[in-house]
């Protein structure tokens, strides 16, 4: 019997939308430091996420998982490690960055020879943040939505998270390709039960806290083509 990938879910930051493309208006506002500075900004984003998932109360209560929060205190945080004073514009301007990420140059023909699947993308992003992120892109007519953590009120890698995506399309989790470039992201996701496609594009080494991804791949131009392997090899 062979497998069946009826559906693509995306990680956004970092996968599909390069997070590293605000280092020029980095440099441009703090000469000198803009590499370091979205290096420690995207760090702490990160490690924020986590720890905020991690002391948030329970999902009763409501509560709501902003990643524009997240943002601006990892930016703030980076500035000071650094010893920069950001001007309020600065700051502003730097946080408005993210609604105007480039898109990897690689994913608009990955996402095309996906068709006719569902394209969905899941992220740690606000549907505020995603929302003009997505639209402004060249991805846009390639992807049928987007989903955001702060309906479950949490951050990746809750398995409340992951569940967003069963329940919008409506397919066992056997039938869902995740695909991410981080890989605590895609680890996460096979722990939930779905097939997954890590974008290695550093040749970083897998993390060992979970089972690995499905597959592992060195950019979005080789994720068609490994589906297609994935999809004949024999349960």
């Amino acid at each position: 019997m062979t497998k069946v990938v009826s559906a693509v879910v995306f990680d956004a930051y970092g996968t599909l939308f390069d997070v590293y493309s605000v280092t020029a208006l980095a440099e441009r506002l703090a000469p000198g430091q803009g590499t370091a500075l979205s290096l420690h900004w995207r760090a702490k984003q990160l490690e924020y996420s986590w720890l905020v998932s991690l002391m948030a109360p329970s999902p009763a209560t409501g509560a709501i998982a902003d990643f524009s929060i997240v943002t601006a205190q990892a930016l703030d945080h980076a500035a000071a490690t650094l010893g920069l004073k950001l001007e309020d514009s600065e700051r502003n301007a730097l946080l408005d960055s993210y609604l105007h990420l480039e898109a990897f140059a690689d994913a608009p023909a990955a996402l095309a020879a996906l068709a006719p699947r569902p394209r969905w993308v899941l992220s740690n992003g606000s549907q505020a943040m995603l929302t003009p992120l997505v639209a402004q892109s060249p991805l846009a007519g390639d992807l049928d939505g987007v989903l955001s953590v702060e309906t479950a009120g949490v951050f990746k890698p809750s398995p409340r998270v992951y569940k967003l995506a069963v329940e919008r399309l409506g397919l066992p989790t056997s039938r869902i390709a995740f695909v991410s470039s981080n890989g605590w992201d895609a680890i996460g996701a096979k722990a939930f039960g779905f097939t997954t496609f890590w974008v290695n594009r550093t040749g970083a080494p897998v993390d060992r806290h979970g089972a690995p991804p499905d597959r592992i791949i060195a950019s979005l131009d080789q994720l068609p083509a490994a589906v297609k392997a994935w999809e004949s090899t024999p349960r």
